[in-house]
């Protein structure tokens, strides 16, 4: 109790950028917290912005108070603090059995940042955390920032998609292993940007040891990834050029990403998660054409028979029972609005938390969600390909 609160009194002045508490305990009370100072009629106060049930709600609150009430946070509502002001980072873990875990580090600092001061106003500008003016070596060489930080005008979008993405991984940080070497498979990875990105914030922002590993069928791709991991000394990071469903690089993974794999490619990446026993699942499905050949409904034939709207329909009904499937296998599973990398309508994100053993028969997913799921299918006359391969 005492380490928290000489950190959270040594934080909580007017050079904090942020700070965050996630893994909720109780998400009835609070999801997500967020903290930033504000200057009110001239006066130093800690804006506090509470996500509760898909809802925001946001109250300001002096130093003692703003302190009092992180501490009853961190006792009854959340396991994990994230926190850093202009020269430094700091981390709080909460285990299952109460024991507290606090990491600190300094920022280096250089002259954007000497000159830089807290924002305290209101409406700010949003605080990414890849930050503009602040570069980063892989960004520079993926032409994504210029060697001063400032971010490439055509590539704006992208820069706001990265960071994004990073939020997705700050958000369940907490379940992967703090004591041992992270081991993570990108399934598709591409171009790699958000590999890359995976990378330097787990292992550079973090301080995790990483070892992560992108797959893609393309060899030029790989090919340009690998000579830029070596470039960048990301010892850490590498490329292998395979087919998802026939890759056995590895025994144990702790996170599978699997970003806009093809069709079936998906769930050939969920089934490797699942049986790998992964901690964490991040899926971009697209082209999700398997289901619109096979779905068959007498009663929604007024809709399916325009094109479009059969397609849609049958992506939808694809990720949801993705979704079911995973919960089946025993992980808390959410669909989220995800932003691709190359600017077209918004995806959806299948991510997955491991909570306890494989195919529970009781727990979350009981017989009733089973006869729930095999009944729509009937109905739909479909059969996934994850299903069979689950």
């Amino acid at each position: 109790m005492d380490e928290r609160m000489e950190l959270f009194r040594q934080m909580l002045d007017q050079d904090l950028i942020q700070m965050t508490l996630s893994g909720a305990i109780d998400p009835g009370r609070a999801q997500k917290v967020k903290v930033r100072p504000v200057s009110i009629r001239g006066q130093l106060y800690f804006q506090e912005t509470l996500y509760r049930e898909n809802k925001v709600f946001h109250s300001n609150h002096q130093r003692e108070e703003m302190l009092e009430r992180l501490l009853d946070y961190m006792d009854h509502c959340f396991r994990q603090a994230q926190m850093r002001s202009g020269a430094r980072e700091a981390t709080v873990l909460v285990g299952k059995k109460g024991k507290v875990s606090i990491r600190c580090r300094n920022c280096p600092e250089d002259g954007a940042q000497k000159q830089k001061t807290t924002d305290l106003s209101h409406d700010r500008r949003k605080h990414y955390i890849l930050q503009e003016g602040q570069p980063v070596d892989f960004l520079v060489e993926l032409g994504v920032q210029m060697h001063d930080g400032r971010i490439v005008k055509a590539k704006y979008d992208k820069f706001r998609q990265i960071n994004r993405y990073l939020e997705f991984i700050r958000d369940i940080l907490e379940r992967l292993p703090s004591d041992r070497t992270i081991r993570i498979v990108d399934f598709g990875c591409g171009k790699s940007y958000l590999t890359f990105a995976m990378y330097d914030y787990l292992h550079r922002l973090q301080g995790r040891d990483v070892q992560v590993t992108g797959l893609d069928l393309k060899a030029d791709v790989i090919r340009r990834c690998s000579e830029l991991a070596v470039k960048l000394g990301y010892e850490g990071l590498d490329f292998q050029e395979g087919d998802i469903s026939t890759f056995q690089g590895a025994d144990m993974v702790d996170m599978v990403v699997s970003l806009h794999a093809c069709d079936r490619a998906t769930d050939y990446a969920l089934e490797k998660a699942v049986k790998w026993g992964a901690s964490v699942i991040m899926a971009v499905p697209c082209c999700q054409h398997e289901l619109n050949g096979q779905i068959r409904c007498e009663m929604l034939q007024p809709v399916l028979r325009y094109g479009v709207v059969k397609e849609r329909i049958a992506a939808l009904v694809t990720d949801a029972l993705r979704a079911n499937l995973l919960e089946k296998s025993g992980y808390e599973t959410q669909i989220l609005e995800f932003i691709d990398m190359e600017h077209t309508p918004k995806n959806l994100m299948i991510r997955a938390v491991k909570t306890g053993t494989m195919r529970p028969r009781t727990g979350v997913y009981g017989t009733k969600d089973q006869e729930a799921m095999d009944r729509l299918m009937e109905f739909l006359q479909v059969n996934p390909t994850l299903k069979e391969l689950l």
